[in-house]
């Protein structure tokens, strides 16, 4: 981590790379775009994952995505071919997510979900009363019928992750759970993750977008587990008793990831096989912004690929 100077955002050469990652005991790596694209692994990303650990490394895996379980994630590392994975190495969103409602709501207190299965397997694994995941229809054909819907009293969260069914009578139950219960009632996102990049360019909505319809709705901000946010790594800390200073952060995303790492004192890499590029780095470098200064990571490679020439023994 860059102490006393701005982040740089130097190539990791395999010399400086040998330095970087003696030096560290644990890496933190978000997994798509920089482990694999799609259903495919990155090339080299597994044999250098291997490597790291046959180093003695810890190694975790710190995302986003709420519509997969922990256990989804681990399958997926060793149908790819990455070194075995328990579930408590997984971080995501989801999980997080139930854990925090688990240690912040009362005893029989609920959430009314937007997400899907993967948030509700996840909220039942960490014993959190839940409603809500599925489509939803409108209680009626007016909004006087749907302001008259029926509340669960138990309802004392609302948590808004990936959501395909998510829907106006959502929003509307929402809102109306909210209201009910004003500061009381919790307001979470998984994410803000506003755009979910495609292979080809393309991209569809992300869990951000809904969580900001909630926001506006509600006229309040919700709590944001995931990354950029603090807590997310607070789970890792908790988990593991790592230590800031000798962790190493590896992303695709500046304004997830590396601002994550960067504000938690981490060792920040910047991996260029996912949606980030050279240029955008270089405008935040050049930028009198703190806010933007904040988004530079202190290395970047091409690909996780290029630490192999490092890990030989």
């Amino acid at each position: 981590m860059a102490q006393g100077s701005a982040r740089r955002c130097l190539r990791l050469e395999p010399g400086a790379a040998r330095e970087v990652l003696g030096a560290a005991d644990t890496l933190l790596f978000d997994c798509d775009g920089v482990l694999w694209r799609g259903d495919a692994a990155v090339a080299g990303a597994p044999a250098a994952l291997s490597r790291l650990q046959a180093r003695g490394k810890r190694l975790c895996y710190v995302t986003n995505n709420s519509s997969r379980t922990r256990d989804a994630y681990a399958e997926k590392l060793r149908r790819l071919g990455f070194p075995p994975a328990e579930p408590r190495q997984v971080f995501g969103s989801a999980h997080c997510a139930a854990r925090y409602l688990r240690q912040a709501l009362p005893p029989g207190a609920a959430a009314y979900v937007l997400g899907g299965p993967a948030l509700g397997a996840e909220l039942r694994a960490a014993g959190v009363p839940h409603l809500g995941p599925g489509p939803a229809g409108l209680p009626g054909p007016g909004p006087a019928d749907w302001a008259r819907a029926p509340l669960d009293p138990a309802v004392r969260a609302v948590l808004v992750g990936f959501d395909e069914h998510f829907c106006y009578a959502k929003l509307c139950q929402a809102l109306r759970y909210l209201q009910r219960g004003g500061p009381g009632c919790l307001l979470l996102g998984t994410n803000r993750d506003h755009r979910l990049p495609l292979e080809g360019g393309a991209a569809i909505p992300g869990t951000g977008c809904l969580v900001k319809a909630v926001e506006m709705a509600a006229e309040r901000e919700a709590f944001i587990i995931g990354k950029p946010s603090r807590y997310i790594f607070d789970c890792v800390s908790s988990e593991f008793k790592i230590e800031p200073a000798r962790t190493i952060m590896v992303g695709d995303r500046l304004d997830t990831d590396i601002l994550m790492g960067n504000n938690c004192g981490l060792t920040t890499l910047l991996t260029l096989t996912g949606v980030t590029t050279l240029e955008e780095v270089k405008g935040h470098q050049e930028s009198d912004c703190p806010s933007r200064k904040s988004l530079v990571p202190d290395y970047y490679v091409d690909s996780i690929a290029d630490l192999l020439p490092a890990l030989e023994d």
